[in-house]
This record gives structure tokens, C-alpha cells and sequence, in this order.
């Protein structure tokens, strides 16, 4: 079998991507590198961002239920970011303080936790 050399991108599917591009771009740092918004009845909207080494698309689907998100729901428990090493945790977690951004730390564990205004969960781990 050919072998897999990574992840292309991940989507994300977000309620308003113009709520959620400013966020991602603001708290996380990713660039917006183009955006596709269908003009035809089905309204389809996406913007693909840049950061981190890799592609993060967040597509709206019109008309798609509002439902909050919940990772106990088969489909995306939570997307990890990687970080360089456990110091830059301290460094994320103060920005993220000054971002006004909620997050968790836990004690046995090298990661941040936090939430995108869809409430989907986010992880920075170092290491």
C-alpha cells in the first residue's frame, strides 16, 4: 500500500465564518489564504486559513442546524496543535489570558485547552 504522507488540511464547520476567521486569525495566529463563497442556492461559504504548517478550512453551511458543539457527538472530539516545547506553554497560556480567552491547563498534562466560538475544542501540547 502507497504510504500516507500527512494530513492535506482539516475543515472545520463553523456557524459564521465571519465571526470565526478574526478569531482563529487573532487568537491562534492563522493567515487567511483565500476564501469561496457560493453565490447559488446552496450559500456554501468557505476560508481557508494558513498557520502552524498546515491548511484549516472552516466552512458554513446554510441552513445547517445550529446545534452546539459537542465532542461526545461521532464526528471531531478535539483538533491538537502542536507546540515547539513545554516552555511555550507558558507563553501561549499568557496570551491567551491577555486574548481575553478561556482555557484549561491541566496539572498532568502539557496542554492547553480551549474553545473556538463554536465551542469547539482546541488543544496546544508541547512535546
Amino acid at each position: 500500500m502507497p504510504a500516507l504522507t500527512g494530513a492535506h488540511h482539516v475543515a472545520l464547520t463553523v456557524t459564521d465564518v465571519d465571526r470565526s476567521v478574526p478569531w482563529y486569525e487573532r487568537v491562534l495566529g492563522f493567515t487567511t489564504e483565500g476564501r469561496e463563497d457560493d453565490e447559488g442556492d446552496q450559500g456554501l461559504r468557505k476560508v481557508f486559513l494558513h498557520g502552524f504548517g498546515m491548511t484549516l478550512t472552516l466552512v458554513q453551511h446554510p441552513g445547517a442546524e445550529r446545534a452546539a458543539f459537542d465532542e461526545c457527538r461521532p464526528g471531531l472530539d478535539h483538533l491538537t496543535l502542536p507546540l515547539a516545547d513545554p516552555a511555550a506553554l507558558a507563553t501561549w497560556a499568557r496570551r491567551l489570558t491577555d486574548l481575553g480567552v478561556s482555557f484549561t491547563a491541566p496539572d498532568d498534562s502539557p496542554t492547553l485547552s480551549l474553545r473556538d466560538p463554536d465551542g469547539i475544542q482546541l488543544v496546544l501540547a508541547a512535546g
